[in-house]
């Protein structure tokens, strides 16, 4: 292969040689290090998009012959995080025998079964539809990618005519066809009536290139793509403007999050009527040049056309008939003017699939949109997590991007909506589905945690985020929020600074809770501090900041978070975190013991007020929480210590001696607590679960 620049202008150039040079001659952990680096550009592959493969030779265990073993990236992996567990090792001739037994496009279903038949590495995993594309190719390394500019070529009209333009005799083209066996033997026949050639594009998916060696290989996708950017670039230069021209203009940033942050629990609602979603909220510029432009109208409905694209976001998005400056704050007026919208498009769907349908399709999912835009405002996304919300907004970005160039090149296509149909509904895929595992049980709920920096309400979060929930930390501390969300993988938490004591602070965090995932399920006020001091020695600075913090702002928190649980219409749960001291009598505590009662009673109050929105108010009760709780840092402690006639040091051994089980009560007992209340205890409202060890004096009933 010729020599080729390292300088690229549209994509990045990440081959490290020293990090390369750690993996010597082994060309698995080449390959590997090439698909990681290939997957860390979205222009060039998509979150689970694309897939890539190397041969070696390697002793068959049976006959220990020297046998020629393809690696490929196994179903349902992604390139970006590609290891060792991800990929199949396939035998490559037994793969290639394959075509004696092939009968025909009727036969794709069967033959991805006797993939299984082909494996060399009993430590495979399941090989993909993509198996036989690379397998029936020669070469000893393969990328199958999907960048924007090449799929915006495969999306153009006139394709095959734009692709021998840009590329001359060094590229071969094969018109659309549903990945499979027989696309393989399409890009095989290609590659035999073009031998020499660099490449192959195929209509409407994707781009084919390879190398003798791993970086040739990477160097070939990253100058093929380059030169599909150059080609789009100059035309749209050409052409002056895309997408028609700019209609409406967008709002300015702040204006557009808080419009978002306000219709978002509509929109969620709505997406909501089969099964709860989470959100995801995009205004890149990318996103406002489409979605402000007079094209919008024209393209949208024409949908995708890359099957990667239409998988995640459906075939196309429900764009939203509101003004940029529709007052959004009657959230009833509001919905009145959505469900009409969401109505016509699950009707639309329905005749699609009913249009398409065929005797052993599976039944139809559901209904609602996954890309939804704003004219004006932004573009939001709408899954059954945050992971697979962020994905599909960034796979319509994709498909936004091909939309621009393949326009800038001559004029966008689509593909046919029966064979989107046929790939939506694909039994290969349906299997896929029915193979993932089940949902945890606060899978797409939204948990709002209070003091979560630390201490119970970081344990809290922990148990909330481990049983599947999204969690929003909030708390004074930033650092303490840094660190905290920190622990966290991606696409599971967010944080906001929240002083529970200012009703601005937290409709600030609610906006960030709101904009971040669509809404709010889930609400546990932990934020709080204890003061135990004689009647003598309480000031008004004591009484009231406990107040504050316990008792105003459990208030705030719940008509704010009720406001927006309303809007959703999806039910939820409020959790109060107060103590046994609520309940209890005892000295030096008149201050705090006040403020947990009251925190207690207003549980009752809101559980009762609620209920008829399926809002769902409870107590948990900790007691002497001294390991791992903020609370007995300071001064607390010691005034505990005091009352009772023992040491600071003495204070764990004393609490669980004192309690029926004689258990250390931890932060971790309290986050279980809250987990019953929102996770299993679904018909219970207005209670307390004291976690305490048992203390008969605190018994509530």
């Amino acid at each position: 292969m010729k020599e080729i620049t390292k300088s690229f202008k549209y994509v990045d150039y990440l081959w490290d040689d020293k990090k390369a040079a750690e993996f010597g001659d082994n060309q698995v952990d080449l390959f590997l290090y090439r698909s990681n680096i290939l997957g860390a550009d979205l222009r060039i592959t998509n979150y689970g998009g694309g897939n890539t493969s190397c041969r070696t030779i390697e002793k068959d265990p049976l006959t220990n012959e020297d046998v020629e073993v393809m690696w490929i990236k196994g179903s349902g992996g992604d390139i970006g995080t590609l290891n060792r567990s991800g990929i199949a090792g396939i035998y490559t001739k037994r793969l290639r025998d394959l075509k004696n037994v092939y009968g025909g496009l009727e036969d794709e279903d069967r033959m991805v079964g006797l993939f299984n038949h082909c494996i060399f590495d009993l430590d495979s995993k399941a090989p993909s539809i993509d198996t036989p594309l690379h397998g029936l190719l020669p070469f000893a390394h393969i990328d199958h990618l999907h960048p924007d500019a090449l799929i915006a070529v495969a999306a153009a009209k006139d394709s095959e005519k734009v692709t021998k333009e840009i590329w001359g005799d060094t590229m071969g083209w094969v018109p659309w066809q549903r990945p499979g066996f027989d696309l393989g033997l399409q890009i095989e026949k290609c590659l035999a009536d073009n031998p020499g050639i660099r490449g192959i594009v195929l209509g409407s998916h994707g781009l084919f290139t390879w190398g003798d060696t791993s970086f040739e290989c990477y160097m070939n996708s990253l100058e093929v793509i380059e030169m599909a950017s150059e080609f789009i670039e100059k035309k749209i230069k050409e052409k002056g403007s895309v997408f028609g021209g700019q209609k409406i203009e967008s709002l300015p940033k702040e204006e557009r999050l808080d419009k978002a942050a306000q219709i978002m629990p509509l929109l969620r609602g709505l997406c909501s009527s089969e099964n709860r979603m989470i959100g995801h909220f995009s205004d890149t510029d990318v996103v406002m040049e489409y979605i402000n432009s007079n094209d919008l109208e024209r393209l949208a409905p024409m949908g995708t056309s890359c099957p990667d694209h239409f998988l995640r976001t459906k075939i196309q998005p429900l764009v939203l008939d509101l003004d940029k400056n529709e007052d959004l704050a009657d959230a009833d007026a509001v919905l009145k003017k959505l469900e009409p919208a969401f109505e016509a498009y699950r009707q639309e769907y329905a005749d699609y699939y009913n249009t398409c349908k065929k005797a052993n399709s599976p039944a139809m999912r559901d209904a609602n949109p996954v890309i939804i835009i704003y004219p004006g405002v932004g573009m939001f996304s709408f899954a059954k997590n945050k992971q697979t919300t962020r994905v599909a907004n960034e796979f319509y970005i994709n498909a936004i991007n091909v939309m621009r160039g393949a326009e800038a090149i001559t004029e966008y296509t689509s593909l046919p909506r029966q064979e989107a149909f046929d790939i939506e509904y694909w039994l290969l895929e349906e299997a896929k589905l029915q193979r993932m595992p089940k949902e945890q049980p606060l899978s797409r709920k939204v948990a709002f945690v209070t003091g979560a920096g630390g201490g119970i309400g970081k344990a809290i979060a922990d148990k909330l985020a481990a049983e599947g929930a999204n969690v929003v930390l909030t708390d004074i501390n930033e650092d303490s929020l840094k660190e905290a969300h920190a622990t966290y993988k991606r696409d599971v938490s967010t944080y906001a600074i929240c002083d529970v004591t200012s009703t601005e602070s937290i409709a600030s965090a609610y906006k960030k809770a709101c904009v971040e995932f669509g809404g709010v399920d889930i609400i546990v006020h932990s934020a709080g501090l204890a003061i135990s001091k004689p009647l003598e020695d309480t000031t008004d600075k004591d009484w009231n900041i406990l107040q504050n913090i316990l008792v105003k702002g459990q208030f705030d928190l719940a008509k704010q978070s009720a406001a927006i649980m309303r809007k959703q219409g999806l039910g939820g749960n409020y959790i109060s975190i107060a103590s046994k001291n609520g309940l209890v009598a005892g000295p030096n505590n008149v201050a705090y013991g006040t403020a947990k009662a009251a925190q207690q009673h207003m549980v009752r109050l809101l559980a009762a007020e609620l209920a008829k929105d399926k809002i769902r108010v409870n107590t948990v009760n900790p007691d002497g929480v001294i390991v791992g709780s903020k609370i007995w840092e300071g001064a607390w402690a010691e005034g505990r210590a005091k009352a009772n006639g023992i040491t600071v040091e003495e204070l764990p051994a004393f609490y669980a001696k004192r309690n029926l089980l004689n258990e250390i009560i931890t932060p971790d007992d309290i986050a279980n607590g809250v987990f019953s209340l929102v996770g299993i205890l679904d018909k219970s409202t207005g209670n307390i679960i004291n976690v305490d060890g048992g203390m008969a004096n605190a018994f509530v009933r």
